[in-house]
């Protein structure tokens, strides 16, 4: 197997991450499409899009094609992952590449199958399936083939996956549709609510970047919030602190650690006991939300620990899986083997 041809995708609702063995993240955009209304025609792909976002003419959008972790527009969905396949390999490839793409852990048949469909239709030889913690503890360089039992927290855009993984396979696990996009959506109806201003997504993400918190702050962080008067019409601006972010996401936070504490009470107490000691791994783009790791550790009273390039490990854990197919078949056998 040619290592050029070997593709590890982190297809996430926020952004696609597109790893080469051997070069590393090679691609790292938004899961974001522009299309002319009229034509069916697509303008832009990736960061050039989400630019676009809230701000288009009536003939042109900015979509999403994934929601929640799935894909909820398959004709987008081909054909966005067809141009970053053919941005990360290059055009003039000789020989289709052997594709691993991850989803969350709770997907249905159908879903599994939409996406193989999908990177099959976008250039795949054969393509293979991941559950997201699976691939997101190999990325953060935990060895899952051991008996000993570790925790991952995988919190992307549309989903928060946490898996128990042992010898190679998910234990006990759970995934909830709250994470990135959740926590964005809670910020816009927070400014509606509190300050009567209309904001757009990016803005709310901006805000989550900067002052987001899910624990208190030694320090009170205020920033400027630009919008839309829900009173007058007009443009507005207010300050907004980091403590009324906290507020804003609240309720999704709770959730989450709800859900921790639901596949924490599945697992058994030997691999439990492996969790106290070892701590819980924090993956993905939701877990730079600052004092998430703190906020978990003070929920569940154990340690909790942020991979060192969170955002990528899907997308790392996925090529690494690939290239070893040993160890790949010991994770779910029947999971494992090539859809097409």
């Amino acid at each position: 197997m040619s290592l050029a041809n070997v593709v590890g995708i982190d297809l996430g609702t926020a952004n696609v991450l597109v790893y080469i063995k051997g070069k590393g993240v090679v691609l790292n955009e938004p899961s974001v499409v522009a299309i002319n209304r009229e034509t069916n025609e697509i303008l832009a792909v990736g960061e050039e899009a989400r630019l676009m976002l809230g701000r288009t003419p009536s003939n042109i959008v900015a979509v999403r094609p994934l929601r929640d972790g799935v894909i909820s527009d398959y004709d987008i969905t081909e054909r966005m992952l067809k141009y970053f396949i053919r941005k990360a390999c290059g055009s003039g490839r000789l020989f289709k590449p052997q594709i691993m793409v991850c989803v969350p852990s709770g997907v249905t048949e159908v879903e599994r199958r939409a996406v193989v469909d999908a990177a099959t239709q976008a250039g795949g030889k054969s393509v293979y399936l991941m559950e997201e913690p699976v691939a997101a503890a190999i990325g953060a360089g935990l060895d899952i083939a051991k008996p000993d039992g570790c925790m991952v927290i995988d919190i992307g855009g549309g989903t928060t996956d946490i898996a128990v993984i042992s010898l190679g396979g998910i234990v006990a696990s759970a995934s909830v549709k709250v994470a990135g996009d959740k926590f964005d959506d809670a910020i816009v109806k927070y400014m509606k609510k509190a300050h009567k201003l209309y904001i757009g997504e990016r803005t709310a993400e901006e805000l989550k970047l900067t002052i987001g918190t899910a624990y208190p702050r030694d320090e009170v962080i205020v920033k400027e919030c630009r919008g839309r008067d829900l009173v007058t019409g007009f443009p507005k601006s207010v300050e907004v602190t980091s403590r009324e972010m906290m507020d804003a996401l609240e309720e999704h936070l709770q959730t989450i650690c709800e859900a921790i504490h639901a596949v924490l009470e599945e697992t058994p107490p030997e691999l439990a006991a492996d969790i106290s000691n070892t701590g819980i791994c924090l993956t993905g783009g939701g877990a730079l939300l600052y004092g998430l790791d703190k906020r978990i550790a003070e929920f569940t009273e154990i340690p909790v620990w942020i991979a060192e390039d969170p955002k990528s490990c899907v997308a790392v854990g996925t090529g690494q899986a690939l290239i070893s197919m040993e160890a790949l078949e010991r994770t779910s056998p029947k999971k494992r083997k090539p859809y097409v």
